[in-house]
């Protein structure tokens, strides 16, 4: 602990602010636990709170800033690149979108204590064509509770946490062993995942001129289905000609429309 409060002394606004911006346009660092150890320097009165509290919201704000108008140029491209990591691309994006439709746009207030959604939620609102200063409003109250509640967490547990870091170095080996063996277990885990959901990583896809000529050749054994996103559908928008309307972020219910004697198509944004 006294390492890093020497380190937070000498580079923490800086430290904090790299940290910050590197998770919030998508990189897999720590930021929770940058601010738990901004939190614990205050205490120390190695770092003065407000302005770490400044560097922190401007490096959230300017991260999901870039994060959002990348979302409304490159849309479900960005997305998918967010997603590639996880093990079902499609089930990442789509836990996103499931947590705006039953959310609303209160989802970026509290996006950033849930992994996955903290990263999506900002190229999502953009690809929404949310409005920009109606994102920032939300954001800065997500950013500003974000930050808030991990710099108190640190600043009220320096004294553990400083206990915890000592009883870790006395372990020596044995906490090494233990590192070790939750890795290797984290990583049998996803090789596992993976090849469950290996059989998922293609969707049949139809061309657009086969799908016309089964329309104009037996229309009545075809049913087309709509399932843009939450977000993405606009109520009065146009749809293909006797396409019926599914929302797919409430499949459970919404399946039950479906006919089990046609053939469905599905198409989306």
């Amino acid at each position: 602990m006294t390492d890093m409060l020497k380190l937070m002394a000498a580079h923490g606004y800086v430290l904090t602010f790299c940290l910050l911006l590197a998770e919030a346009i998508g990189l897999p660092f720590p930021a929770a636990i940058a601010l738990v150890a901004a939190g614990a320097a205050v205490a120390a009165h190695a770092l003065w709170g407000p302005t770490v509290l400044l560097v922190a919201l401007s490096a959230l704000l300017v991260g999901d800033s870039v994060q959002f108008f990348l979302g409304r140029s490159m849309g479900w491209l960005l997305l998918g690149f967010l997603c590639r990591v996880s093990i079902n691309p499609e089930t990442c994006i789509l836990r996103s979108a499931e947590s705006f439709y039953k959310r609303g746009k209160i989802t970026l207030v509290i996006a950033k204590f849930i992994p996955g959604v903290n990263t999506m939620a900002a190229p999502l609102a953009g690809s929404m064509k949310m409005r920009y200063w109606q994102f920032l409003r939300l954001d800065f109250a997500g950013a500003l509770l974000y930050s808030t509640t991990y710099l108190l967490v640190g600043y009220v547990t320096r004294d553990f946490l400083k206990a915890v870091l000592h009883g870790f170095h006395a372990a020596g080996e044995t906490m090494e062993a233990v590192v070790l063996a939750a890795l290797l277990a984290y990583a049998i885990y996803r090789v596992v995942q993976y090849r469950k959901n290996r059989m998922y990583s293609v969707v049949p896809r139809i061309q657009v001129e086969e799908l016309a000529r089964r329309l104009a050749e037996d229309g009545d054994r075809v049913q087309i289905v709509d399932v843009r996103s939450h977000g993405y559908y606009d109520s009065g928008a146009a749809r293909i000609k006797n396409s019926i309307r599914i929302e797919p972020n409430n499949l459970e219910e919404e399946i039950k429309n479906l006919s089990r004697e046609k053939d469905i198509y599905l198409y989306c944004t």
